[in-house]
């Protein structure tokens, strides 16, 4: 039975949900969550259904059930703000862009943190390069009982933080750091998501900031240009230089954290001009 690990950090009326990735759990977001708290939003790191507990818990839901938790929680936390941002790391990101397109008037704005769309970076071995044909080959029976192991360099590139994680993900609790590898169904439901998601980009308009290490070990840069490529909403691109997939661990978290205060920030006064706009204006002498 997985372990609740959620938390919500109270603050002020602006909200930030917060959504961990595929095995992770809500402490791969305590930074962030604590950072953006210190600067004044109420922050709900959320759990994913199935996770936090053993692989047989994992492996009994699916996106749709992931996605259905990402619901009840942004409900959870709706009520208690009067704007919501909502934030991602990895699979977390498409979860984050899935809850965007089911309640486009909820979300006033999204941080996507290394969006997996596909599992590309330097460090995925080559049958792990080829885990995007799994929502076939499982189907078929095949591979139910394996897993993708996480090996080097576990998506950290601050060594101190590395060991700390991979400590803990090899340990017995996995609501500490997550499970120590992917099992191929619910890799399957990653790919489904992301195919769900990928295909209807075009419809999501909230300002979103995209956050990607440049030297990403898990997922190629490649998968920030595809939001880049197709989101119709404002977009501001921040790429990290000296971190690996785990952005929200990694050694630039401060950068990370500071940026996402500011986008939000930024996206809130906007808001309040445009409402603060007479409902009729008159055009300018001489416009077209």
């Amino acid at each position: 039975m997985p372990r609740q690990v959620d938390y919500l950090l109270p603050g002020g009326r602006q909200g930030v949900l917060l959504i961990h990735g595929l095995t992770g759990t809500p402490a791969e977001m305590r930074f962030v969550a604590k950072g953006l708290n210190r600067r004044g939003y109420t922050v709900y790191a959320m759990q994913l259904a199935g996770h936090c507990g053993s692989v047989e818990d994992l492996l009994a839901t699916g996106w749709r059930d992931w996605a259905a938790s990402v619901r009840i929680a942004a409900d959870r936390l709706a009520a208690q703000v009067d704007r919501l941002f909502v934030g991602g790391l990895s699979m977390g990101a498409l979860l984050a862009l899935n809850y965007a397109l089911e309640q486009p008037e909820a979300v006033h704005g999204l941080a996507l943190y290394g969006t997996t769309f596909r599992y590309d970076g330097w460090a995925v071995p080559i049958i792990g390069r080829l885990s995007f044909l799994l929502p076939w080959v499982v189907p078929l029976g095949i591979g139910r009982k394996r897993s993708f192991t996480e090996v080097f360099p576990y998506g950290l590139r601050d060594e101190r933080m590395r060991q700390r994680i991979v400590g803990a993900m090899f340990g017995e609790d996995s609501s500490t750091a997550g499970l120590p590898g992917n099992p191929w169904p619910s890799l399957a439901e990653l790919y489904r998501l992301a195919r769900h998601v990928r295909a209807r980009l075009h419809r999501v308009d909230a300002p979103a900031l995209i956050v990607h290490a440049s030297e990403d070990d898990v997922a190629s840069l490649g998968n920030a240009r595809v939001l880049l490529d197709n989101l119709t909403g404002p977009t501001q691109l921040l790429e990290l230089r000296n971190s690996y997939h785990m952005v929200t661990l990694d050694g630039e978290r401060e950068q990370l954290i500071e940026a996402s205060a500011s986008f939000f920030q930024r996206h809130l006064r906007t808001a309040a001009g445009r409402a603060s706009q007479p409902a009729l204006t008159l055009r300018a002498v001489g416009a077209d």
